[in-house]
């Protein structure tokens, strides 16, 4: 579904991403995990458009978007659920999710997908009228994947969905994350929890300076001695 060929990312003089390649096939859980500064977001942010590439080229189901803009990605079926989760704090939980069916004109398919939003999370149902800003982390986080969801999304970009949540509320949304997956969304995400990450992801791959270092499926990941001594805090 989304194909990543030696792409490369400059910020002035540094360079951010060293010829990236990756695959992500329909119906898949990818997860890419790495230190602190090795290249994860900036990864999402180029395939999404909010972030220019140097070279390389990003293709979606063939279809090349590399010097498309962010609006026509997300038309085309990408969808990023930012770090920080970034909802917009002075608005309802429902404005939230009807600014994520921006480039939708459906008004009452947009009803339809926002009600099943509030089904799959039934405390931002309770919650519609309340301003964003006054939700716990967890609730929302849960609000900006929702709002992810109403651009109808073939892909999910998710960036570090489980950061500042408690390990209770970690598990929850993984287990959402994995909900989302099997209704057919296909997902990337990218996380620092590398255990949990790992736990769902049918493929993964290690980035480390901006490079690849390593591929696997979830499983094979989570077994490396390397892997386990660099994130899962094993000797």
């Amino acid at each position: 579904m989304l194909e990543i060929n030696n792409l490369n990312v400059h910020y002035g003089v540094i360079h951010a991403l060293k010829n990236i390649t990756l695959k992500v096939d329909a119906g898949e859980i990818v997860t890419l995990i790495g230190a602190n500064g090795a290249g994860k977001t900036t990864t999402l942010r180029t395939i999404s458009g909010l972030i220019k590439a140097t070279s390389g080229n990003i293709l979606l189901e063939g279809k090349d978007l590399t010097v498309l803009p962010a609006p026509s990605r997300v038309e085309l079926g990408i969808s990023q659920v930012p770090e920080g989760r970034r909802i917009f704090p002075d608005m309802s939980v429902y404005e939230n999710l009807e600014l994520g069916a921006f480039l939708r004109k459906d008004k009452a398919s947009i009803k339809k997908d926002i009600d099943e939003i509030f089904e799959q999370f039934p405390i931002l149902g309770d919650r519609r009228k309340q301003m964003a800003g006054t939700l716990s982390g967890g609730e929302q986080q849960m609000l900006a994947i929702g709002r992810g969801l109403m651009s109808k999304p073939r892909i999910l970009l998710l960036d570090e969905p489980s950061m500042g949540l408690a390990p209770l509320l970690v598990r929850e949304i993984f287990n959402i994350i994995q909900e989302i997956n099997r209704a057919g969304t296909t997902i990337l995400l990218v996380e620092q929890n590398a255990s949990m990450a790992l736990s769902i992801a049918h493929r993964a791959y290690v980035i480390e300076t901006g490079s690849i270092v390593l591929s696997g499926t979830g499983e094979e990941l989570s077994k490396s001695s390397e892997i386990q001594k660099a994130y899962l805090g094993g000797e």
